[in-house]
């Protein structure tokens, strides 16, 4: 165990060096304010604050974790070895040049969403905005690659130092906006479709739609049983979320009521996690959102554990809020839509901290750095998909981490996807095979 001085005890002291600590190295640490313990403690020790306290292991703070509420801080990013830092201190007896622990407290709780900025047309904070897009360390997990660094340091002073060694971790997550692309619309809105596919002349998709509502043809969004030959044998590992919100101009998914809706949800939990990719409508609203919850727990016979916000929508602290008054596990939204790369600068799960509240809350958020979901707008090349994949696999192996991608089961469609992912998925699980 690993002794640390800190001038005061603080939650936002405690949530930093638990997180670096116990979840990413793997050891242990307890916390004291009194200089008498520490100076009686003869294990491994280190102090953190303003001015060390002799001839100690120091690291210099800044104020981020001695302080309440919210400020306009004035962070100037600089160059650290490979990678990028901020919040730089003077002191020459400090062991690093820079509050790595108050660098990673500002990313994790997404100090930067809370205070003022321009969102996109549906309400998001962009990636644009964020430090890390800005600054170039947005493809990078700063916050494991810092705790690495920090780890150097205290086995040249603590060689005898033990640390629970993580494993590399691959999560696919797959996220199901439209279960079915023709199938169980119900009549009106497949005759809807029918004439509008008929009036804009694609007669090659008006055909595949009748073929599927007559049975001849499986529907072009129903992949799952690819996905479900990938687990089979494997160990319980993907996550499969689909939405089930009423229909709206944001929600088209098919009645989550209607049977063969029902028993494809039933026949993917078989296999794999199944959760609740909650409704445009569901991230801002609790009443929406439990309706939604009791929708697919009354499914799967069991409480959710797993969701996700639509459209990576994350109103801080609002949704979060909603996901733990619900008791909801785990989120998997801390991504951006349009920008790969690390937007909590981890590739480690970590606790939801609430700023307005300050305090940890129960709620793991799963980061993922990856998203495919088979639209227009997703890059349509197989090497460039690939490689992108290898690289962020190769950084977070380093790092012992998660690497989570997301997928769509649009994206392996012949309709709107790219049928070359499926390759792309093998290839993932291979590499989990590996481990």
């Amino acid at each position: 165990m690993l002794l640390i001085h800190v001038q005061k005890i603080t939650p936002r002291v405690s949530y930093t060096f638990k997180q670096i600590c116990k979840r990413i190295l793997g050891f242990n640490v307890d916390l004291t304010s009194k200089i008498e313990t520490f100076i009686a403690h003869e294990g491994p020790k280190l102090s953190y604050g303003k001015q060390p306290l002799g001839k100690e292991l120091y690291f210099q703070s800044v104020d981020l974790l001695f302080e309440h509420g919210l400020s306009d801080l004035d962070i100037q990013v600089s160059d650290w070895g490979e990678t990028k830092c901020f919040f730089e201190v003077k002191h020459i007896d400090s062991a690093l040049p820079f509050d790595i622990f108050a660098a990673a407290f500002y990313l994790l709780t997404r100090y930067e969403e809370y205070l003022p900025h321009v969102k996109d047309t549906i309400g998001r904070f962009p990636a644009t905005e964020s430090i890390a897009y800005i600054h170039d360390f947005l493809q990078d997990p700063v916050v494991d690659i810092w705790s690495y660094k920090f780890r150097e340091v205290l086995l040249k002073k603590y060689p005898d130092l033990i640390f629970q060694e993580k494993k590399f971790e691959i999560i696919p997550v797959f996220m199901v906006n439209q279960t079915f692309v023709y199938k169980n619309k119900g009549f009106l809105r497949s005759l809807g479709g029918g004439l509008r596919d008929f009036w804009k002349l694609k007669i090659d998709k008006l055909g595949d739609r009748i073929k599927v509502l007559i049975g001849l043809k499986k529907d072009p969004y129903n992949t799952f049983d690819f996905i479900i030959r990938l687990q089979k044998n494997r160990r319980r590992k993907a996550k499969v979320l689909f939405g089930l919100g009423d229909y709206s101009n944001y929600e088209k998914n098919i009645g989550y009521n209607r049977p063969q809706h029902q028993t494809i949800i039933k026949h993917i939990a078989d296999y794999m996690d199944v959760g609740l990719k909650a409704s445009y409508e569901a991230v801002s609203d609790l009443l929406v959102l439990k309706k939604e919850k009791l929708r697919i727990e009354s499914i799967l016979n069991r409480r959710l554990k797993y969701a996700m916000c639509s459209f990576f929508k994350i109103k801080l602290p609002e949704a979060y809020r909603n996901f733990i008054e619900l008791e909801v596990g785990e989120d998997y939204s801390m991504g951006y839509s349009r920008y790969s790369g690390f937007r909590a600068g981890t590739c480690s799960p970590f606790m939801f901290y609430d700023l307005d509240y300050e305090v940890q809350t129960p709620l793991i958020v799963n980061s993922f750095c990856y998203v495919n979901l088979g639209t227009k707008n997703d890059v349509s090349d197989s090497l460039l998909v690939k490689n992108e994949i290898i690289d962020y696999i190769e950084k977070i192996k380093k790092i012992n981490g998660v690497f989570i991608p997301i997928f769509s089961n649009i994206s392996f469609s012949d309709l709107r996807g790219q049928p070359f992912l499926k390759s792309i998925l093998e290839f993932i699980w291979e590499i989990e095979d590996e481990k």
